[in-house]
């Protein structure tokens, strides 16, 4: 087989394999998205409706991990097809536990319907998480579309976004804390609360895990923990 012809098939694989990756960002975005809508919404057959999406972003996994794999064995890349595919099998690993965070977060949501009604009038805690939510998802989105495009701006963008979402999430704990100290009644509630806000504060870290990754893939530098403070692991 003439050498351009295997190569042209080689950036076939490549890209196909691109766009599973971006295939299951998008499932994972849509699910976190949907958690949100739910909670916002007070709606718990939403967030119950929502989890099977997860199923999805599970299998998904499995079949990027295995074109991955293949295309090791088949093609034996080398320099910057080779940091792809190693951050292709990364980033995977990281959309996978942001879809399990998003079904912990419809689980909380369901908890949260069968709680007493909310304090009639504005909820200062409510909107802050909405707002943390919307922060959070414009992060995993724009790391993904870091991705996309091997773009390093975009993605050292989104890696200084994660202290300001550190910042919001203490607040909100915070402040939750202050609740239950106030009113023992409410504790349930801001418990269930506080753990939606480190859910969303946990795909931070993810997203962040995927923009290092697009830095190391396009300039093969390896910026994890490069300010002392890493995301999960």
């Amino acid at each position: 087989m003439p050498a351009a012809h295997t190569d042209s098939l080689f950036e076939r694989e490549l890209a196909r394999l691109r766009q599973s990756v971006l295939l299951m960002g998008a499932k994972a975005e849509e699910l976190v998205g949907r958690a949100l809508h739910a909670f916002a919404t007070r709606d718990d057959h939403l967030a119950e409706a929502a989890i099977p999406l997860d199923r999805h972003i599970d299998r998904l996994e499995l079949a990027i991990d295995e074109q991955a794999l293949a295309i090791l064995a088949r093609r034996q890349p080398v320099a910057g097809d080779l940091r792809f595919i190693a951050a292709v099998l990364k980033i995977v690993t990281d959309l996978e536990r942001v879809g399990d965070l998003a079904v912990n977060m419809c689980e909380r949501v369901v908890e949260l319907a069968g709680d007493p009604a909310p304090p009639v009038g504005p909820d200062r805690v409510r909107d802050d998480l909405l707002a943390l939510g919307d922060a959070v998802v414009a992060m995993l989105h724009d790391a993904l579309d870091a991705f996309v495009r091997g773009d390093v701006d975009m993605a050292r963008d989104v890696l200084g976004r994660d202290a300001a979402i550190d910042r919001r999430f203490s607040a909100i704990f915070e402040a939750l804390v202050t609740r239950m100290t106030v009113d023992r009644g409410d504790v349930a509630r801001a418990t269930r609360l506080q753990s939606l806000a480190r859910y969303l504060e946990r795909i931070a870290d993810h997203a962040t895990n995927v923009a290092e990754m697009v830095v190391f893939m396009v300039k093969g530098k390896d910026v994890r923990h490069a300010d002392g403070a890493g995301g999960p692991t």
